[in-house]
């Protein structure tokens, strides 16, 4: 086929552009040519919506707007358009307009825990920096919907100084994760200086940034591009494969441009119903991402966001999944499952169960086949007790400034130089009617 050279207009019909391409490979033509409209999706799908279909759609749209690069709308089968994992993940459904009374528009209160805009700081010594609301698709299943949209921008440099402020005066924190929207929609020259401030705060030792960009616009990760993250080091970088099919030979040259400039990478899933709720589907998923250098990091339960109730599966397919894939394949290609809790009571690992029983020096054990097996405890164990006094202990530990943090939540119960024995809510009703007693 002879190609034309002119770049088109957006949503101009390009179902015919060669996708070996020049402009095909450049994600700014990718950005540029959004799909944004219903229209554009059967031109570029070949299919026709049913009038009343067609409608409901339109009145998603408007609630929860539509956006997705050409090349991830390339990966859809339409032959099956309505059961394929990519276009359930692209493509607006009346079922967003669903909202549970359980779904809220921040389910994980990122917002009540952001000291100042653009950080949220709900673990110790780790912050979330959002340094971005652009998407290069907005993911039909996003927790953050409410930060898309008619509300896409980049925040101001000074609103970023803020947030950068905020990390340099706070020591604790020493790992900062970029994310958004997504960080590498930003210019390289924007992303460089962000990183280059970071990296002058002598407390953070890591920086990490959360992309799709490998999945939905692998162009994106230029030699440009990476050549600036390179000057960082050490960067992470966690990406979002949901399905197998989204592993393209173009997202394999994009992820081995990021593997062999040395960047750590992680994959972090959301466990989708009609989309990857299948032992299978995530033991092939799981497969080619470390076939791919690519860490299967964290599989997330779907959050309680507004109109995600039809992506929601039953806590137990998870546990199901993880069965199905602890001693059916590599340990390092088994990722955690997880509950991001709602309320902001970050992640909870919900794993299945290996120990079956113990006893004072006995544990019983089974393993993925249903052996069941004991293991002996040590009859005789020296303890250290943890009094805090560091510089008198006998284990090797070099502190900085001979300092620890101190600890919360259970960590302080197991502690003994903490005096207290119990967490009790703050609203708890026994714990009120003590006031009302005291009063």
């Amino acid at each position: 086929m002879e190609l034309s050279t002119r770049i088109p207009k957006q949503n101009e019909d390009y179902t015919d552009i060669d996708h070996d391409a020049p402009q095909w490979k450049d994600w700014r033509w990718q950005i540029a040519h959004t799909v944004r409209d219903l229209n554009t999706v059967e031109k570029v799908l070949g299919i026709t919506f049913p009038p009343e279909e067609r409608k409901k759609l339109e009145e998603t749209i408007q609630k929860f707007p539509l956006a997705a690069t050409p090349y991830y709308l390339s990966l859809i089968k339409t032959e099956d358009y309505a059961q394929d994992p990519v276009f359930l993940q692209s493509i607006p459904r009346p079922d967003e307009l669903i909202v549970e009374e359980c779904e809220l528009e921040d389910p994980l209160a990122e917002d009540s825990d952001s000291p100042v805009p653009g950080i949220t700081h709900r673990y110790p010594d780790r912050v979330l920096f959002l340094v971005s609301n652009v998407c290069a698709m907005y993911c039909r299943h996003c927790t953050r919907k409410r930060r898309v949209g008619d509300r896409d921008r980049v925040p101001t440099w000074e609103e970023m100084e803020a947030g950068i402020a905020y990390i340099r005066e706070h020591p604790e924190v020493r790992d900062v994760l970029l994310s958004g929207g997504d960080p590498l929609m930003l210019p390289d020259e924007l992303i460089d200086r962000i990183l280059t401030e970071l990296r002058a705060i002598p407390h953070v030792e890591v920086i990490r940034i959360g992309s799709r960009t490998p999945v939905v616009l692998p162009f994106r990760i230029t030699d440009k591009l990476v050549n600036v993250l390179k000057k960082h080091q050490p960067i992470w970088l966690n990406t979002h494969f949901n399905h197998p099919q989204e592993i393209t030979p173009t997202a394999e040259r994009a992820l081995a441009k990021l593997a062999d400039a040395g960047i750590p990478l992680g994959n972090q899933s959301v466990l989708l119903a009609g989309v990857n709720d299948c032992p299978r589907i995530m033991k092939a998923l799981v497969q080619k991402l470390v076939k791919n250098r690519v860490r299967p990091y964290y599989l997330y339960q779907c959050d309680l966001s507004e109109g995600l109730s039809h992506f929601r599966t039953p806590v137990g397919k998870g546990i199901e999944i993880i069965e199905n894939l602890i001693g059916h394949t590599s340990g390092f290609a088994v990722p955690t499952y997880v509950i991001d809790a709602p309320g902001g009571g970050g992640k909870i690992p919900v794993m299945p169960t290996y120990l079956i029983s113990y006893s004072t020096n006995k544990v019983i054990l089974r393993n993925y086949e249903g052996v069941i097996t004991t293991y002996r405890e040590p009859d005789h164990y020296t303890t250290i007790f943890c009094d805090r006094n560091c510089k008198d202990c006998s284990l090797q530990l070099n502190l900085k400034g001979g300092e620890e943090q101190h600890v919360v939540g259970i960590a302080r119960l197991l502690s003994d130089y903490d005096e207290a024995t119990a967490l009790v809510p703050v609203d708890s009703e026994r714990m009120a009617r003590r006031d009302d007693e005291e009063e």
